[in-house]
């Protein structure tokens, strides 16, 4: 047996859109072919930094959308999802028909019809689950259901959905998803827990963990006098930085607490998201709390360089259905870590492990802000903390292992089909 692999991919996003989800992908992609394998990718055009289409790609026509690449090929779909973020009827509907949309696309990728070795489906969406499904059918192959967010636990968790007749249809989706699917790759020992406790513990050697990596090339520690920095019109003060997605997901009230509590400490939260217009509005008249826009993945180093400290915020319940993947960046950058998630999950067992941060309750402030000063008044301690980050995911996190995590999974698979 040939150990190159055929492999298809469904997911929302890929290089070059910039969500972290697509970062992941993309790389885990790039290091399979590097392996030797064959992969076909569907995805969308580019879409997520302003939740529409990227302009330089809105006009690209039809038959431009595939491109043929050193290990495979690219289809890019509309994404259907774009708009206003908050409407999640729209939302919805455009999940569903970008993925009714990649089964015709994911049915013709590399040669119509030909067999695969595994199709390899990303949620959320969900929908790309039983999408999967159907092209894996098809193309007479497994399928690998990777669960980057457990859905719809965390949308329930924040309020976003409320509706029980939708909750109840996304239990059920969401089960049979898993059912269908030959292994659920999830990114935690909690995320597997959960998923076990959908399909019962008869059916728990389906449910693999592989977490999700850092590119240690790409994110290096850097001195935190960085041109990003002075953009931003700070100072040499302490800054508290959070980067990443500004969703209602992340208690990012936190940080407006904390800039009020603490006017001799710098706060930056950085980057966009549903909730943004709603913080902005909170945060008025807060001259030490400042936000930053989006930037480029090749700035990522020195964004997060910019920081002294950095925050991972979960609402809380949430720690066990999500696993931010800014932590492993954070942690490339050499930076010590405030995490505000529920205690015992993935992230503040990282932290202890790692020796690289605090660890507090979620959605309390008087802790939060205790951590902080903590770290503001103890600069060797934060340097010893940003060292044993660097030093832990160099050693547990590299894109290679994760990319041949994937490809063992297939091989075992194709030796041992799941009945």
């Amino acid at each position: 047996m040939s150990d190159r692999l055929r492999l298809l991919v469904l997911c929302p996003h890929f290089a070059p859109d910039s969500a972290p989800t697509g970062v992941v992908i993309s790389r885990i992609v790039e290091e399979l072919g590097v392996l030797g394998h064959e992969v076909h990718v569907v995805t969308s055009l580019p879409w997520y930094r302003e939740h529409r289409v990227d302009e330089a790609w809105s006009t690209v026509r039809w038959r431009d959308r595939t491109s043929t690449t050193a290990w495979g090929t690219i289809a890019r779909l509309h994404p259907r999802a774009d708009g206003d973020k908050r409407d999640l009827v729209r939302r919805a509907c455009g999940f569903l028909g970008f993925s009714v949309a990649s089964i015709v696309a994911g049915v013709l990728a590399g040669r119509s019809g030909r067999r695969v070795d595994a199709v390899i489906a990303m949620s959320p969406p969900l929908t790309l689950g039983v999408a999967g499904r159907v092209v894996a059918w098809i193309r007479r192959a497994p399928l690998v259901f990777n669960i980057q967010d457990v859905f719809p636990d965390a949308a329930v968790e924040t309020g976003a959905i409320t509706n029980r007749w939708v909750i109840g249809a996304a239990r059920v989706l969401e089960k049979v998803s898993y059912l269908l699917s030959s292994r659920v790759t999830v990114l935690s020992d909690d995320l597997a827990g959960n998923v076990t406790s959908k399909i019962g513990p008869s059916r728990a050697t389906r449910v693999v963990v592989i977490p999700n990596f850092v590119d240690t090339e790409r994110i290096t520690p850097l001195d935190t006098a960085t041109d990003y920095r002075r953009e931003l019109g700070l100072t040499d003060r302490p800054v508290v930085m959070y980067a990443g997605n500004i969703g209602f997901s992340q208690s990012l009230e936190l940080m407006v607490a904390a800039a009020r509590a603490r006017p001799n400490v710098d706060f930056v939260i950085n980057g966009s998201g549903s909730a943004r217009s709603d913080l902005e509005r909170s945060a008025s008249g807060l001259s030490n709390l400042v936000f930053g826009d989006f930037q480029p993945s090749e700035r990522l180093s020195e964004v997060l360089a910019s920081g002294d400290i950095h925050v991972v915020l979960l609402r809380r319940g949430l720690g066990r259905v999500s696993v931010p993947s800014k932590t492993f960046s954070i942690m490339a950058a050499g930076r010590p870590i405030v995490a505000a998630v529920d205690a015992g999950t993935e992230v503040p067992r990282m932290v202890d492990a790692a020796r690289c941060g605090l660890v507090v309750p979620p959605d309390e402030t008087e802790s939060f802000i205790a951590a902080i000063d903590r770290l503001v008044s103890d600069r060797d301690g934060r340097r010893d903390m940003g060292e044993r980050a660097r030093a832990f995911v160099e050693g547990q996190a590299s894109p290679r292992s994760v990319a041949e995590r994937y490809a063992n999974l297939v091989h075992e698979i194709r030796r041992r089909p799941p009945r």
